[in-house]
């Protein structure tokens, strides 16, 4: 019998991206479903094909910076099916281009987005699983939330805060000895979603992701993996993995390693854009599918050989601080 029959899974940005594709994941695997996002037609069609699986889908409605709106999706789920056993944070936006030329406001709808929604969620969450005295909650980070990138600073900031934000809840489930409830972190790299289409932009060029691009069912098969084999953190991505021992072992390396790939990225384009505040305050028509196109605008490379050809550079980078380290490390034994 497959683990995650007649389960019941909260998601929020259910509309698209890894939101999307994690609903159809988990109802081919028998779970029901609430889904929230503000596209309400858009979840609608998802629903409906979550509902081919023969589960049941129920779509609510939701801007996750709204508390009443995550208060509503939580007590919808539990007047439907009377409870709920997995929580997924997933929905979140950004705001590109020098910190100050991003509208304060747009940092703020970031913060009010990214965070302040994942602590209405986790919340609403955990109050039901404290309740329980079970249940397993997913909250989207990022690697940036564990790294960091240039231009989109409010983007970080929050990706940082959700991070922190899990581990003080791991602390206290620890302190109350309550094994049987999780919290989980998801820390992606670039995936191939419509994130980066509906993000606020003021860099005068395109939104791209940074390199290399991922297929997103590995962020979407890493939060269905998490409902069933709980994880504190799970980072998603080849190249993020190299990245994160990176940071450990010399984040100044690190931190000058991405100041100058992510401004090259942007300002090296020849292409320009208009100043847009994207999905920050209202929902945009576009990018309504799991994949956002970006791996075929690369030119069609496959997310294998791409994250190859960045994580060779990244894996060397790391080798070579570690190996001037024990250098060092033989060199003071020897002098002392």
């Amino acid at each position: 019998m497959n683990e995650l029959s007649g389960k019941v899974v909260v998601i929020t940005g259910a509309s698209s991206g890894f939101g999307r594709g994690a609903a159809l994941k988990f109802a081919s695997e028998g779970a029901d479903l609430v889904l929230g996002a503000r596209r309400n037609k858009l979840l609608k069609q998802v629903a409906a094909e979550c509902e081919k699986n023969g589960v049941r889908a129920l779509t609510v409605e939701c801007d996750v910076s709204d508390q009443d709106d995550v208060d509503a999706l939580a007590e919808a789920a539990l007047d439907e099916f009377g409870r709920f056993d997995v929580w997924v944070n997933n929905a979140g936006v950004a705001a590109y281009g020098e910190f100050d030329r991003v509208p304060m406001k747009e940092h703020e709808q970031v913060i009010e987005t990214n965070l302040l929604g994942t602590m209405y969620g986790s919340y609403a969450a955990l109050k039901h699983f404290y309740e329980r005295g079970e249940g397993t909650l997913i909250n989207i980070s990022s690697f940036v939330g564990e790294a960091s990138a240039p231009y989109h600073s409010s983007y970080v900031a929050s990706k940082h805060a959700i991070r922190g934000l899990d581990m003080s809840l791991r602390q206290e489930l620890e302190a109350k000895k309550l094994d049987s409830i999780h919290v989980c972190t998801v820390m992606p790299t670039s995936h191939d979603t419509p994130f980066f289409e509906h993000a606020a932009n003021h860099t005068g060029k395109p939104v791209r992701p940074t390199p290399p691009v991922y297929d997103p069912q590995r962020t979407i098969d890493a939060i269905v993996d998490l409902a069933i084999n709980p994880q504190d953190e799970v980072t998603v991505g080849t190249a993020a993995k190299a990245g994160s021992i990176l940071n450990k072992v010399a984040r100044g390396a690190m931190e000058r390693r991405m100041a100058k790939k992510v401004h090259e990225l942007h300002f090296g384009q020849e292409q320009t854009a208009r100043d847009s505040s994207g999905s920050l305050f209202k929902p945009m028509a576009s990018g309504d599918d799991v994949r956002g196109g970006w791996l075929e605008k690369e030119g069609g490379h496959t997310a294998a050989k791409v994250a190859a050809a960045a994580a060779i550079p990244l894996a060397l980078a790391v080798l070579g601080v570690l190996k001037r380290r024990t250098m060092g490390s033989r060199e003071s034994g020897r002098a002392a």
